[in-house]
């Protein structure tokens, strides 16, 4: 039996949940470990991982996307769409919460968006006389509604889970509240340590017919994509043993979701300084370096610094924009890849790269990149844009690296694959501090021992008050 008079929690996403990893492992916690029945009232769009699927306490009710009009009517009508918006999302969520769901002991609710979900949740909480927890994955719009007066309608039953300590202690100055928890986000169970498990359906993204030809597409064959027993980075050996190969590309993962505050064009720069550095130290000239580099494939040889196969992951407004950019760079030592992966892929992805590249900054730069514990629970080391709280999770020349521009990250490529695959100590090392500090961690232990006394405290009613917002 769960511990609430109901013995039911609704967890609440203003977006897609199968791209809202960190809200997935909380329902599954309250199943899983608060023994719940759980509610979760989102958009759909993509698949959430099939353990949320699988699991015969945890019900999904998905609501309708606005649909965008910006290309349908005229720009004079565009300013009262944004005001409907907002206001049929209200409406929408207190049908599903109100009527929908059946009454929960606690709701709980990702934030931001703030508007209309915090209200519209404070509402349903009234009327269903529930709880209300709000999990504070960064401020963003939230300090905006705040300053707009919502302090009053935010009410008496909130409570607060914060994804990192400076946000946590911002939160407490800011507001006067009496300090709340701080539940640091951890490594995820979800994403097992997977090293060598080559998925066939990224191996056909990574080669498709009507893909570039580059460094990695260079003399694949369709004989070639169709052996199970081989891949771009190994050869299957026996049942179970893949033997790794010496000429093998290094393998970096990054996901993004494609929106400007992500500065993808970083990460472009650096790839373009590491692929021309790389072909001064060989003293190649441009007419003769490809052909030079693709004998060298042929004939087995590595070089002192290897090719490097960037596979981004993720949906968004400016992919198209970016992959056009790809396009006309003109790239002898580095190719990319861009794909979207199910919740079962993408941990086989993270597990079988050499290094992850992480370009999240947030709005109020106090919130931490769930991209880089999923990465971390998958025993990579990262490579992160720097700001001012990511100090807490990646530790610099331990987990990972961090850097300010895109010269900066140049000079970590150049570093870490220098002698790959055997002699790249500085990143065997990085992953080895990787490995050190994740295999004791994970989410399940984190969430016993910080978010269920919690949820169980406002349940009982031993909460009644926390904030007090000015």
């Amino acid at each position: 039996m769960g511990f609430g008079k109901r013995n039911r929690a609704a967890v609440v996403v203003l977006g897609d949940i199968g791209r809202s990893p960190r809200m997935q492992y909380h329902a599954l916690s309250l199943a899983r470990q608060a023994n719940l029945e759980v509610d979760i009232v989102a958009y759909g769009g993509s698949d959430p991982h099939s353990a949320l699927l699988e699991h015969q306490s945890i019900h999904i009710h998905t609501m309708r996307q606005w649909a965008s009009r910006d290309g349908i009517l005229p720009k004079v009508f565009r300013p009262l769409m944004l005001l409907l918006k907002p206001l049929i999302q209200f409406i929408m969520l207190l049908w599903f919460l109100c009527v929908k769901i059946k009454a929960p002991d606690v709701f709980l609710v990702q934030n931001p968006p703030s508007v209309p979900t915090l209200v519209a949740v404070k509402w349903a909480s009234w009327i269903r006389r529930s709880s209300f927890i709000i999990d504070w994955h960064n401020f963003g719009y939230t300090l905006l509604a705040l300053s707009l007066g919502l302090n009053y309608i935010l009410g008496r039953w909130q409570m607060e889970l914060y994804v990192s300590q400076r946000q946590c202690n911002m939160n407490w100055i800011k507001f006067g509240e009496s300090k709340p928890l701080c539940y640091m986000i951890s490594l995820l169970s979800f994403f097992a340590l997977l090293f060598l498990k080559k998925n066939t359906r990224i191996k056909k993204d990574m080669f498709k017919p009507e893909g570039p030809t580059d460094c990695i597409s260079y003399g694949i064959s369709i004989k070639d994509m169709q052996d199970p027993n081989t891949t771009l980075f190994t050869n299957k050996i026996g049942e179970s043993y893949y033997d790794l190969k010496q000429n093998r590309p290094a393998l970096i993962v990054s996901s993004t979701s494609w929106t400007p505050d992500e500065d993808f064009g970083i990460l472009l720069e650096a790839a373009v300084m590491y692929d021309r550095r790389v072909a001064a130290l060989l003293n190649e000239n441009d007419s003769n370096g490809e052909e030079v580099l693709w004998k060298a494939i042929d004939d087995g040889n590595t070089f002192l610094y290897p090719r490097l196969l960037f596979v981004i992951t993720g949906k968004g407004p400016e992919k198209e924009k970016y992959e056009e950019k790809i396009k006309k760079l003109n790239l002898k030592r580095v190719a990319f890849r861009t794909m979207w992966l199910t919740p079962e892929d993408y941990p086989l992805l993270l597990g079988s790269a050499d290094l992850g590249v992480c370009l999240h900054t947030s709005s109020s730069g106090l919130d931490l990149p769930m991209k880089v514990v999923d990465m971390f629970g998958c025993g990579l080391p990262v490579c992160a844009v720097s700001y001012s709280c990511i100090t807490e999770l990646v530790k610099v020349d331990t987990n990972g690296l961090l850097f300010s521009s895109s010269s900066e990250l140049a000079d970590e490529l150049m570093m870490l694959f220098k002698g790959f695959p055997d002699e790249c100590d500085g990143l065997k090392e990085l992953k080895k501090g990787v490995l050190d500090m994740g295999l004791s961690a994970r989410w399940a232990n984190e969430w016993e021992a910080n978010a269920k006394p919690l949820i169980s405290k406002v349940i009982s009613g031993d909460v009644t008050s926390s904030v007090d917002l000015v």
